[in-house]
């Protein structure tokens, strides 16, 4: 099926190109989504009558996503989620959890602008690319955590797996301490008995 685009669509053409595509993908995802016309005669002779006013309009909305596309490039947004010791999450973060936090962080991003190759099942940073404009893109991160604490150290540089290492270590130091005090304790009371003897052999 052929069609005329109306703006740039990724891997297929720019706008005003008549292109061929599976009349499925046409029907399910370019026409209703406003990003082509079927390519009758019809439509390319009202397309071309309108072309300068939908290039003005797609260099407008291009421009606003780029002023956004440099206030929230590199921006770092916490997602708090449950998690084995082992780092992995008890579901997913998706592109709707994205575009959530990213709007709760003052940006106005919607989940279809959120590309996502696969959802993300782990703790830690993950870089997600956010598609303002079919020519505008930019990259978010996702500090994946379980705490505001966690994500603080993972912000920091620390991974998962070393925070689990330093919170073994920590543990295993404060059993050795402890086994430690018992020990000096219990010497205590065997020299207790011993000084008592003494004491007793000097009367």
């Amino acid at each position: 099926m052929q069609v005329i685009l109306l703006e740039r669509v990724a891997k297929l053409g720019q706008m005003g190109d008549v292109v061929d595509v599976k009349p499925g993908y046409a029907r399910n995802f370019l026409l209703p989504q406003g990003k082509a016309l079927s390519a009758s005669d019809a439509n390319i002779a009202s397309f071309e009558a309108q072309k300068a006013q939908l290039e003005a309009r797609n260099l407008e909305t291009k421009k606003e996503a780029e002023a956004l596309a440099e206030k929230l490039g590199g921006e770092q947004f916490i997602v708090i989620r449950s998690a084995s010791d082992a780092g992995a999450l008890y579901g997913s973060v998706t592109t709707r959890d994205a575009a959530d936090v990213a709007t709760a962080g003052g940006f106005s991003v919607d989940k279809k602008q959120v590309i996502l190759t696969a959802p993300i099942k782990d703790l830690g940073l993950h870089t997600v690319t956010v598609r303002l404009h079919p020519e505008v893109e930019t990259e978010i991160a996702l500090n994946v955590a379980r705490s505001e604490e966690e994500a603080e150290l993972q912000a920091s540089g620390k991974s998962i797996q070393e925070l689990a290492a330093e919170a073994e270590a920590e543990a295993e130091f404060e059993i050795a301490e402890l086994f430690d005090d018992i020990g000096a304790a219990a010497s205590d009371d065997d020299e207790a008995p011993a000084a008592a003897e003494e004491a007793s052999d000097e009367e």
